[in-house]
């Protein structure tokens, strides 16, 4: 059985830098990648690519939507969010 869970869509997303060695992350809802080069997060407002250098996680709390990060971040890009595919019929009548 699948382990799943789902923050709220007005879940607090907040993103704190400290000298661009420590990131902590609020409303994160999934980590899909990681190395110490990059790291790809789901976050409650899209997707989060974190790259740098020496990257580890330290603390991760899906159920919380907590990501603590240390290392040498370089630089934060959201992706914009991929819009559910579904047959004709469903786009045509939304």
């Amino acid at each position: 059985m699948a382990y799943e869970t789902k923050l709220r869509a007005d879940a607090p997303h907040n993103v704190i830098m400290e000298g661009r060695e420590r990131l902590s992350i609020s409303g994160v809802e999934d980590v899909e990648s990681f190395d110490e080069g990059n790291i790809v997060v789901y976050t409650n407002k899209g997707m989060l690519i974190i790259r740098g250098r020496d990257l580890h996680i330290e603390k991760l709390s899906i159920d919380g939507g907590d990501l603590s990060v240390e290392g040498q971040v370089d630089s934060l890009r959201y992706e914009e969010e991929m819009k559910e595919k579904g047959s004709l019929l469903s786009r045509l009548f939304k």
